[in-house]
């Protein structure tokens, strides 16, 4: 019997029945690696790249019609990316809520909260709803710690445009929310320019410890062509703190790039402090701030917030 070809999205078992094929034929697909199964009940062609988008459609067609996607779930979808590293080794959990007084997700896969939304609350991508950019930017503010939080919000000011007045306005709404100080004080912080997270995590660090802030995306000129984008830095003194993150910094040649342009900075008397992520422990963002305190001090920065 001649079959009609399976869907590029997520499909249920009844969609499947519809294109002939029943059960002992889906659980065959499986197990020969013709199909996955995403959720219960829902599949997707083996040959379709699995992702966090994916998934949300798939969970559109088992979960509760008036769920939202949240969180770091909506902050992905929105193209920004706030998962830790080590969680990306699978597609971790969907984050969603419904309205107060709805019966939220119960599914496994899936984290399932309760929280009153607007409809300004909320958009619809590929069919998926899912919180604003700006609605996502306050709850992460909110509800990360404060490092994961500020990057967050680097990021979704950066990529989507959330600006440091919507958040305060949006903000008023949540007075007695929890986490809702926290995000008061990291909004204020906020800074598009930033360009990664370990760059958020440096400028968050250097505010914490009491030290000026720091210009972001200096450049350099050599012969009035800018050439050495610096992040973040103390122009007048040259002193600069170097964030190496593992996803440019890893081959030979960046590493070779990297170290050719701070022997320039270092021969024009430029300061370069370097930071890893290894660099936010207690005893080592103490040890290089230090650093940082000292070399501003002796470069005659006045050091008093």
């Amino acid at each position: 019997m001649h079959r009609p070809p399976l869907p590029d999205l997520p499909f249920t078992t009844a969609e499947a029945r519809r294109l002939g094929f029943d059960s002992p034929t889906l659980s065959a697909a499986v197990r020969d690696g013709t199909l996955r199964r995403l959720f219960t009940g829902v599949y997707v062609r083996a040959d379709v790249t699995d992702s966090v988008l994916l998934r949300a459609q798939a969970a559109a067609l088992v979960m509760n019609p008036r769920s939202v996607l949240c969180n770091r779930t909506a902050a992905w979808l929105h193209g920004v990316d706030v998962f830790r590293y080590a969680e990306l080794e699978t597609v971790p959990e969907l984050e969603s809520f419904v309205l107060r007084g709805r019966r939220a997700t119960e599914r496994l896969d899936c984290q399932g909260r309760t929280r009153d939304l607007r409809p300004e609350d909320w958009q619809t991508i590929d069919g998926v709803r899912v919180t604003t950019p700006l609605r996502t930017a306050v709850d992460l503010a909110c509800e990360r710690s404060r490092r994961e939080a500020l990057a967050a919000l680097d990021a979704l000011s950066r990529h989507c445009g959330v600006t440091v007045a919507d958040m305060n306005v949006l903000l008023q709404r949540f007075r007695r929310r929890r986490g809702v100080i926290q995000a008061r004080e990291l909004v204020q912080l906020v800074d598009p320019r930033a360009e990664s997270t370990g760059e958020s995590w440096t400028r968050l660090e250097i505010h914490d410890r009491e030290l000026p802030p720091p210009e972001l995306q200096f450049w350099v000129r050599i012969d009035g062509v800018p050439t050495y984008r610096l992040d973040p830095a103390y122009p007048k003194a040259k002193v600069v703190v170097e964030y190496d993150g593992e996803e440019f910094h890893t081959g030979r040649r960046d590493r070779e790039r990297d170290e050719e342009r701070r022997e320039w900075l270092r021969r024009h008397g430029w300061y370069v402090i370097v930071v890893t992520k290894d660099s936010f422990t207690e005893e080592a963002a103490q040890a290089w701030t230090q650093e940082l305190r000292e070399v501003l001090r002796a470069r005659g920065v006045h050091l008093a917030r």
